[in-house]
């Protein structure tokens, strides 16, 4: 039996009783049933195609997770090209145009083209939201964003088109996590000239020893995130410490930020740091811009 299978499929042709199917079996849609415990984005995207009775076509969030997208939660809703207006709970059906073009079968499910896929992320949910939904895509798949803005011309009348331009502007393949493209974006807004993401620091041989989260070279100033596994496995502790006192011996000055710090105060130390290499190389200071 398949991992994520239909129910009266199931029980007409005697794989399981109707007993067995509500005792035993997880249902995840109306009528989908699974025997796993854990069910990843390709099992839940997997259900609501078969509760759509294989018509929908996987697309948005969890079509990027298909495509090689991390940080994708299991839990997301999936959403559906499927015309339908009573979508159970876990699924979200929209009914708009696809051209064939803009299909394409992965692990199984039909799903939105890598294209297409980084098209609807552009115009739905926040900036933030989409800019941090597309930097995971791009880290995984490098997507180019010529490509998607040849699809605009098709879907004139789509909601959220006009944005798409700048939200393709803001997104950068280099970010690891969420939290990075957070403050990459928090830095943006600040005012601060947009930073670059994996500098590499060189070893005395010449080849890349460390990648510096983001920051700018030509004042020798980096911001990086540090998650809770920096500071609770051992390892990577004594690995930072190594890593820091080389990354400062050559001159960087790191700003680190952690779960809790303030906006304000990640601003603050950043402006501060400028400032101290401004007073050395007469660089401006920048000015704050307005929320996104």
């Amino acid at each position: 039996m398949q991992r994520v299978f239909v129910g009266t499929e199931a029980v007409a042709a005697g794989a399981v009783t109707k007993y067995e199917l509500r005792a035993h079996y997880q249902r995840v849609f109306p009528d989908v049933y699974t025997c796993a415990r854990d069910l990843t984005v390709r099992d839940r995207a997997m259900g609501a195609y078969l509760w759509s009775r294989r018509r929908g076509v996987v697309s948005g969030v969890a079509a990027s997770a298909l495509h090689g997208a991390k940080w994708v939660d299991p839990q997301t809703p999936i959403e559906l090209n499927y015309p339908n207006n009573k979508s159970p709970q876990g699924i979200v059906a929209r009914n708009e145009t696809l051209f064939a073009e803009e299909l394409q079968t992965l692990h199984g499910l039909p799903v939105t083209t890598l294209q297409r896929t980084a098209f609807d992320l552009a115009r739905r949910g926040t900036i933030k939201q989409a800019v941090a939904r597309l930097d995971a895509l791009a880290n995984a798949t490098r997507f180019n964003a010529d490509d998607v803005l040849d699809l605009t011309p098709r879907h004139a009348r789509v909601s959220g088109l006009p944005r798409i331009p700048r939200v393709l502007n803001l997104v950068d393949a280099g970010a690891q996590s969420p939290k990075e493209t957070w403050l990459r974006l928090l830095l943006i807004e600040a005012g601060f000239p947009r930073p670059r993401t994996q500098i590499p620091v060189l070893s005395p041989s010449g080849r890349p020893l460390y990648y510096l989260d983001m920051g700018w070279e030509n004042v020798m100033i980096a911001v990086e995130y540090d998650g809770e596994h920096h500071r609770t496995n051992r390892d990577t502790y004594t690995n930072d410490v190594n890593r820091s006192d080389y990354i400062h011996d050559l001159g960087w000055r790191i700003i680190r930020v952690v779960a809790g710090h303030r906006r304000s105060e990640i601003i603050e130390k950043t402006r501060r740091a400028w400032s101290l290499r401004s007073e050395l190389r007469a660089i401006s200071l920048p000015r704050l811009r307005s929320e996104f």
